[in-house]
């Protein structure tokens, strides 16, 4: 006589249970530009990213280690790593975040643009915890031929459609992500680093990033004292509590500059700064330029 099945119900016709690890992503964005300027110095971020180039040019700085991009090579960056990107053609700041270029699409001869310009695609995501809480690096990982059959498929559907995705572009897209992932290797999860507080303070952080934020505040969401949890933050980050915040303010400003045609006044109320003044001191002291500069664009020719 056979044995019994009774867990049906449950999807699982046997009785030994099985653990598994729910990997929760959640994709941010995902984009194929042409850049003239990549410039940007001293970034840390809450989420993962996965940059490859097509062509040469392109570079990465993790403290004193250089990457020289390589078209066979994807570059996986794990949240909250301090690291720097250039265009070796046309660098031209040392410090502050500053980017020329435009989204490829089917009018474009792509031929013509790799020549004069850097062709970049890249995906900004989120893994849930305890994957976004590992240590901070850049994973330099060869591509296979399936990532790369993936990779023409996501950069030429990028070209005709960059808006509302089709469910075949998500799940590739997702697929994509889940196998560069992978390949980094399991001596990555082994090292889970950052407090679990701080990352409930980033989380909150990036979800309030338009209020004004104090240390109290954000002592208080981890019940911690506002001195005790200072002091753990700049160890834990390597910068203070007060410099992270501002730079997230300011980073935020810059994806609005970039993408609608705000006014400086309503992108420094919208953000938490007392005036326009205020704000464009501390967009200055961390960019290297003036607000009302890098809305221009007139800093990138």
């Amino acid at each position: 006589m056979g044995k019994v099945i009774n867990k049906i119900d449950l999807g699982d016709p046997s009785n030994k249970k099985q653990n598994f690890i729910d990997v929760n992503l959640k994709l941010l964005c995902c984009r194929y530009w042409y850049l003239g300027l990549w410039d940007c110095h001293d970034m840390v971020y809450p989420f993962w990213r996965i940059y490859w180039n097509k062509n040469g040019g392109g570079q990465l700085t993790l403290q004193e280690t250089v990457y020289t991009m390589e078209s066979n090579y994807l570059y996986i960056i794990s949240p909250f790593t301090s690291f720097s990107t250039r265009y070796l053609k046309n660098s031209k700041f040392d410090s502050g975040i500053h980017v020329s270029g435009k989204n490829l699409s089917e009018s474009h001869n792509e031929a013509y643009y790799e020549k004069k310009y850097l062709l970049h695609f890249f995906t900004h995501f989120n893994l849930g915890a305890p994957f976004d809480n590992v240590s901070p690096g850049i994973f330099k990982i060869e591509l296979t031929d399936h990532l790369k059959e993936r990779l023409v498929y996501l950069t030429e559907r990028l070209k005709i459609e960059n808006h509302d995705f089709k469910l075949t572009f998500n799940m590739r897209l997702q697929s994509f992500v889940k196998e560069a992932i992978s390949n980094i290797g399991p001596e990555l999860w082994k090292t889970i680093i950052i407090d679990d507080r701080v990352l409930t303070a980033h989380r909150f952080i990036e979800a309030h990033i338009e209020e004004k934020l104090s240390n109290p505040e954000l002592a208080a969401i981890v019940n911690m004292a506002p001195n005790s949890f200072a002091r753990l933050f700049k160890d834990e980050m390597n910068i203070t509590l007060h410099k992270f915040i501002q730079n997230r303010k300011i980073a935020k400003a810059c994806e609005i500059f970039d993408y609608t045609n705000d006014t400086i006044e309503n992108i420094a109320f919208k953000l938490g700064f007392s005036d326009r003044y205020h704000f464009s001191r501390v967009f200055k002291s961390i960019t290297g330029i003036s607000p009302a500069l890098y809305k221009s664009g007139r800093y990138t020719s």
